[in-house]
C-alpha cells in the first residue's frame, strides 16, 4: 500500500469552513446516526469537503474532527487510508482518473495515460501549469464491459479512444465539461453490444398473427374407434380389476409391507379423523408435500399432534419414513410447538 501524506504546509490553507448549503447538509447528515455514534459521518463529511474545495486539507480534517468530537489523528487516519480522498491540490476544472485494471489495460488504457502525460503533466497527481487539470491511475471503476474508461469527479466516460480523450480534456479545460455526454462515447446503449442488440430484437408490442386452424376432413377412420383409442381404456379397466398385476417396484412393495406391519406398533402416534381445518405441515422444515401426504395417511393433520410426540413416537415415525434421525436433526417437535403457539411469527 502506498504511503499517503498531507500536502506541504506552504500549500495548506489557514482555515476551512463549509459554505451555507454544505453546512446545513452536514448537520442533517450527522443526525442520520445514533447519539454517541456521530463519528460514523466522518467519510461523507470529508467527501463533501473535498467536493467543495477540490481536495482534503489539513484545516478541513481538523474542522471535521471538531464537528464530530473526534481526535484529529482519527480523522487523519481515515483521510489517509481511503484513496478517494485527494490529499494534495488537484485540477480545479478536472481531475481525471484513468482506470488501469486488466480489462481497461487490454483495451488501451495505457494509451489514455500517454494522452494525460502529454496534455496535463508527465507525473500523476501534479497539475498542469494553469492548475486546472490533473490526473492519476486508479483501480477498477466498474464499467469493464465498456473499457477503457475514465472518471471525472463523479461521472464516468467509457469506450474511449486516445483521440476522444483529447477532445474531452480540451472541453473541460475550456469550461465546457457539462457538454460531454456521460457514459459510453460510441454508438451503443448503456452496456449493450456494440452495433446494436443481438437478442430480444423483436418488438414485444407487435402481435404475431396466428395461422388459421383448418378442420380435418371427415373420413371413415375419423368416426370409427381406432385400436389406439380403445386400448388405453382397456388398460385402465384391467388395472382396476382384482386380477391385474401391480406395477409397483420390489422396493416399493417391501416398503409397503414393512409399513403395514409397523402400523400396529404401540409407539405409533395416535391419529385423528381429517378435520375441517388442517394445518400446513409443510411449514415445518423437513416436511415437503410427499411427507405431508404420508402423515395425513397416518392421521397427523395438526401442529399440536406433532408437538405432543414423545421420543418413542418420534422414533417410530422416523423409522416409518426411513429418515435415520432426520426428525430430531430438523427439530420437527420444536417447530411444531412454535407453530401451534403463534404460527410463523413465533
Amino acid at each position: 500500500m502506498s504511503v499517503r501524506r498531507l500536502a506541504e504546509e506552504n500549500v495548506q490553507p489557514g482555515e476551512f469552513s463549509f459554505n451555507r448549503e454544505n453546512a446545513a447538509w452536514a448537520k442533517k447528515k450527522i443526525k442520520d446516526f445514533p447519539k454517541g455514534r456521530e463519528a460514523s459521518a466522518v467519510i461523507p463529511l470529508l467527501m463533501r469537503a473535498q467536493e467543495q474545495d477540490g481536495w482534503v486539507t489539513r484545516a478541513s480534517i481538523e474542522h471535521m474532527a471538531d464537528m464530530l468530537n473526534m481526535p484529529y489523528i482519527r480523522v487523519l487516519e481515515v483521510a489517509t487510508f481511503y484513496t478517494q480522498f485527494q490529499l494534495k491540490p488537484v485540477g480545479t476544472k478536472a481531475h481525471i482518473q484513468v482506470c488501469g485494471t486488466t480489462p481497461c489495460m487490454l483495451r488501451g488504457s495505457e494509451d489514455l495515460m500517454k494522452v494525460c502525460k502529454n496534455k496535463i503533466n508527465k507525473e500523476p497527481f501534479k497539475t498542469n501549469e494553469a492548475g486546472t487539470l490533473s490526473w492519476e491511475e486508479v483501480e477498477c471503476l466498474g464499467s469493464c464491459v465498456n473499457a477503457p474508461m475514465i472518471m471525472v469527479f463523479k461521472d464516468t466516460y467509457e469506450d474511449l479512444t486516445p483521440e476522444r480523450l483529447e477532445e474531452i480534456i480540451d472541453l473541460f479545460e475550456a469550461g465546457k465539461g457539462s457538454e460531454v455526454p456521460v457514459g459510453t462515447q460510441i454508438d451503443r446503449i448503456g452496456s449493450a453490444p456494440i452495433g446494436g442488440l443481438t437478442a430480444l430484437t423483436s418488438d414485444p408490442n407487435v402481435k404475431k398473427s396466428k395461422p388459421k386452424k383448418t378442420k380435418p376432413k371427415k373420413t371413415e377412420s375419423a368416426t370409427a374407434p381406432t385400436v389406439s383409442a380403445v386400448e388405453p381404456s382397456a388398460k385402465a379397466a384391467a388395472s382396476k380389476s382384482p386380477t391385474s398385476k401391480s406395477k409397483a417396484t420390489p422396493a416399493k412393495k417391501a416398503r409397503k409391507a414393512e409399513a403395514v406391519a409397523d402400523l400396529d406398533d404401540k409407539n405409533r402416534p395416535q391419529g385423528m379423523e381429517r378435520p375441517a381445518d388442517i394445518d400446513d405441515l409443510k411449514q415445518i422444515s423437513g416436511i415437503g408435500p410427499k411427507i405431508e401426504g404420508i402423515l395425513h395417511e397416518l392421521g397427523i393433520f395438526k401442529f399440536e399432534q406433532v408437538a405432543k410426540w414423545k421420543k418413542a413416537e418420534s422414533d417410530w415415525v422416523d423409522g416409518y419414513l426411513s429418515f435415520k434421525g432426520r426428525i430430531e436433526r430438523d427439530g420437527w417437535i420444536e417447530q411444531a410447538k412454535a407453530f401451534a403457539k403463534g404460527g410463523q411469527d413465533e
